[in-house]
């Protein structure tokens, strides 16, 4: 004003002195001009209300700086500032936190990387940390430093895991298994603490045993690579020879049984044989008696090339004497005639 007043007394046209004092002046309103101003100055602060959370995003509605709503992505309205506020905290970006690491970034201590195994070995592990925020009201209003709270709850976590299995099993086939069970008891663990954290996967990256140690543990595990291989090859031999045996045994228990049939069919059908010529002796015993003299000379003749008989004929009885017929020779044949001289 006191500048106002300078340019006022500096300025020596008198008009252009009153043009200057009513632009300083403000306006006279009467009652609607200030119902108009009150109304446009209203839709002002009521506009202040809307807001839109993106796709990525989720919305925590303040009320006097105490959260009392989350919304989705979307178009929404809050109460205006000083009564409401919002928060809009990214959801869907996945962060990473490397456990076995001081949080600063510093050079890691043996401490914060040993852990006991379940055979009560000692063994340095770090694994890789994926992570997103589930729940931004919980993750900003329930624990009051959030990465640090993962990270504690993380390592733990992984202390408890690899205490309950073998070191060979942490080192070896299941490392994807410590993975997954550290993931799920991490999760349950955030869960039951209303963290709204999201555990997306947990990898181990260096499982060795302490630098100390090493070379004596390197050995060990070379003794125990040459056993398994031994115990492979054997249990490869044992595949081979097991089902060559059973199949031998199979075939000699097979060819035993046919063995078996064929001699009870062959007795049966020989004592069947007896039990009729039996019964036919007993209705004739003189015709069968006679038949079976005749089979059993038949039998025997069969099987020789020459039978001599008794010159005198006595010992023949009613037989004819017997000659092969491989043994008669065709008589030769004549000589052609020659013819003579006259």
């Amino acid at each position: 004003m006191d500048d106002a007043a300078e340019v006022l007394r500096e300025t020596p046209d008198d008009g252009a002195r009153e043009r200057f004092l009513a632009f300083l002046t403000p306006p006279r309103l009467d009652w609607r001009g200030w119902t108009l101003l009150a109304a446009l100055a209203l839709t002002v602060w009521v506009s202040t209300g809307f807001y839109k959370v993106q796709p990525d995003e989720q919305g925590l509605v303040l009320r006097y700086g105490a959260w009392v709503a989350t919304t989705p992505p979307g178009l929404h309205f809050h109460a205006p500032w000083p009564i409401e506020g919002v928060l809009l905290p990214k959801v869907t970006q996945i962060r990473q936190m490397q456990l076995g690491l001081p949080p600063n970034g510093g050079v890691p201590s043996a401490r914060d990387t040993q852990m006991l195994t379940g055979d009560e070995n000692l063994l340095e592990a770090d694994a890789d940390l994926l992570w997103q925020i589930k729940d931004a009201g919980q993750y900003l209003f329930n624990v009051a430093d959030p990465e640090t709270a993962l990270r504690v709850a993380a390592e733990s976590a992984l202390r408890e895991v690899v205490s309950r299995t073998p070191i060979q099993g942490v080192l070896s086939d299941k490392r994807s298994q410590v993975a997954d069970e550290t993931a799920d008891l991490l999760q349950s663990v955030l869960d039951r603490e209303g963290a709204g954290i999201r555990v997306v996967q947990v990898q181990l990256t260096r499982v060795d045993p302490p630098s100390a140690v090493i070379d004596a543990f390197n050995d060990v595990q070379r003794a125990r690579a040459d056993q398994e291989r031994s115990r492979n090859e054997a249990e490869a031999y044992t595949n081979d020879i097991l089902p060559r045996a059973e199949g031998e045994a199979v075939r000699i228990t097979q060819d035993a049984d046919a063995y078996k049939s064929q001699a009870i069919n062959l007795a049966q059908g020989e004592a069947g044989n007896y039990t009729a010529i039996y019964n036919s002796y007993a209705k004739a015993p003189k015709v069968t008696a006679w038949r079976l003299y005749l089979q059993s000379m038949d039998s025997v003749l069969r099987k020789s090339s020459r039978v001599i008989l008794d010159s005198s004929g006595q010992a023949m009885g009613p037989l004819a004497p017997y000659l092969p017929l491989s043994e008669i020779k065709p008589p030769p044949a004549p000589a052609p005639a020659t013819g003579g001289g006259k």
